[in-house]
């Protein structure tokens, strides 16, 4: 099976997985939407970027259909139930799984409730009043409004938890144990996930039953497409490497720092350097996320500066190239980062910036990962690095120290 066509999914379904122009089966969804369809518990291991989401959202959309259909030929008006539960561990994963969603319903299908922190609750909690049928939702909202008796979960078929390793890197484990025990025992349980640790694995034993278990290629490496280098640099010459790095690249760049006031500084200095630049980090707002994402998918801006909650929470096909300013705190870390590069069977690139004395960190990322980045260095003389661009938009507001090789004019 190698098409969506091959699918035993609804006409309306296949149409609108046309009209969005999906059409070849990523291996995860091929292994995995056949066993949901029939109702069946899956365990699904992949790397970022293979379609997790449509492997989970496609089973869903079917069983809505299936729900709606039943309800209709039984002329049955009353209140609606949530049939559907996806739970995820950031506010910008759920939406984008919102959004994929959204895509492929059609006008007979229900629309679903997103349910986030960081954004006025009053839509929410109107959705679920009302009698939605399909949550998708960060755990921490979802056991604030069940405590609140906004939510009923009682009436549940399926659930699915996506990213479940980085729910409980994120200390949601308790929460999702409380939601799990309102949930009926009798529900299909879907986990999609990027590693199974042993935390996942406990997690995932107690909550399912018989599932079909699907692993593919290693959960613990950079997909094939991804190139791999590192730059050793000192200290004081960090920033004008990433300005090279930067310099030669055509496409979008994602850069990732360890602290929010570090991606906060290092945005301000690139804006200021003539790059469009923008940021995402724990303390800004949801709407300044949301404007950054969307900014930075869109094209209007050709760097966006992160923390390590855009290291899963980011969807966007186009990024040419992931810089490690900082190094990540952990290696499985440095996975998620390189993933948002070198997806959907393109070709990526992912730079790491280290110092001498990360020389043991980054080895002790090589040896737990199993693999070997390459050692480079910046080519400051090539055409690339000095373009009249940036020479033009920060002569006129600053002072700037020459690079080797580098002629300002």
């Amino acid at each position: 099976m190698t098409t969506f066509t091959e699918l035993p999914l609804s006409a309306a379904l296949q149409q609108r997985l046309a009209a969005a122009q999906f059409v070849t089966l990523t291996p995860i969804q091929a292994r995995a939407i056949a066993p949901a369809l029939e109702g069946k518990d899956v365990i699904g291991t992949a790397q970022t970027g293979t379609g997790k989401t449509l492997a989970f959202l496609i089973p869903i959309i079917e069983m809505l259909r299936a729900v709606s259909k039943n309800e209709a030929a039984n002329n049955e008006s009353a209140k609606k139930s949530v049939s559907a539960l996806v739970l995820l561990p950031t506010r910008e994963l759920a939406m984008q799984v919102h959004e994929q969603y959204e895509q492929l319903r059609d006008k007979n299908m229900p629309k679903a409730a997103l349910v986030i922190g960081g954004v006025s609750e009053k839509a929410q909690i109107q959705s679920l009043r009302s009698g939605c049928e399909f949550v998708i939702a960060t755990p921490g909202r979802l056991q604030d409004f069940i405590t609140r008796k906004f939510a009923d979960l009682r009436h549940v078929k399926i659930l699915v938890l996506d990213e479940a390793d980085r729910m409980l890197d994120m200390g949601f484990l308790p929460a999702i144990r409380r939601i799990l025990q309102i949930l009926p025992q009798r529900r299909q349980t879907l986990c999609y996930s990027a590693t199974m640790e042993q935390s996942v694995a406990a997690l995932v034993n107690d909550y399912t039953r018989d599932p079909v278990r699907i692993a593919l290629g290693s959960v613990l490496k950079p997909a094939e497409s991804v190139q791999l280098e590192a730059y050793e640099v000192r200290p004081s010459e960090k920033l004008d490497t990433l300005r090279q790095l930067l310099y030669g690249e055509k496409g979008q760049t994602l850069i990732f720092t360890r602290t929010k006031r570090g991606a906060q500084r290092l945005a301000q200095e690139l804006e200021r350097d003539g790059f469009s630049s923008a940021m995402i980090h724990g303390d800004r707002t949801q709407s300044q996320r949301n404007g950054a994402l969307s900014g930075f998918q869109e094209g209007r801006y050709q760097v966006l500066v992160a923390t390590d909650i855009a290291s899963r929470g980011l969807h966007c096909d186009d990024v040419a190239h992931v810089i490690n300013y900082d190094l990540p705190k952990m290696a499985e870390d440095f996975i998620h980062r390189v993933g948002r590069t070198g997806r959907a069977g393109s070709l990526g690139r992912a730079s790491t910036l280290f110092t001498a004395a990360e020389n043991l960190a980054l080895r002790d990322i090589e040896r737990t990962l199993k693999l070997r980045i390459e050692r480079k260095q910046v080519n400051a003389t090539s055409e690339n690095a000095q373009p009249k661009r940036f020479v033009q938009n920060t002569l006129a507001s600053r002072t700037l120290t020459a690079l080797p090789g580098e002629v300002f004019v």
